[in-house]
């Protein structure tokens, strides 16, 4: 018998066989994206965090993404806060610059994108977010040891490593 078998958990003493389509079905997932730092071209940037989608609140921005005028007009009539599934800011870590970046990143295709390091004002268009605010959750204290290593003594060396 050929073909692949797989373990079936509804019966536990049987086998069954998987058919062409589901073997097929599987080689179909998704690879993963890459996206390359846009400081060094041959490094892939890691991290899979939470993504803030760009939300869009007037016709002129619609318009300097391509959109003709009056279709920008219609679709900010009909929709007042338009959400862009395309184009989002993440965190990723560059192993070359050692350091997370905020990226902006524009989606092309199912495998090409676009990345560039993420401005101060396009936040202003993520909503729930303002990133000139602390968050609210975390302590005074907290804050403060997360800056303990930024302090420095009398004579400009560091308290700690």
């Amino acid at each position: 018998m050929n073909g692949i078998f797989y373990f079936n958990p509804v019966s536990s003493w049987s086998w069954s066989r998987r058919t062409s389509w589901q073997k097929s079905r599987r080689n179909r997932r998704p690879k993963g994206r890459e996206l390359l730092c846009p400081v060094h071209q041959d490094q892939v940037l890691r991290g899979n965090g939470k993504k803030y989608f760009l939300h869009l609140l007037s016709a002129e921005a619609l318009q300097q993404r391509g959109m003709p005028a009056k279709t920008a007009r219609l679709v900010i009539n009909a929709y007042p806060v338009f959400v862009l599934s395309n184009e989002w800011l993440e965190e990723l870590f560059c192993e070359q610059c050692g350091s997370n970046h905020w990226c902006h990143i524009t989606k092309h295709s199912p495998d090409q994108y676009t990345v560039r390091w993420a401005p101060q004002h396009l936040w202003e268009q993520v909503a729930h977010v303002d990133p000139s605010v602390a968050n609210p959750t975390v302590s005074e204290y907290t804050r403060n040891q997360a800056r303990r290593h930024q302090q420095k003594r009398v004579d400009g060396k560091r308290f700690y490593g």
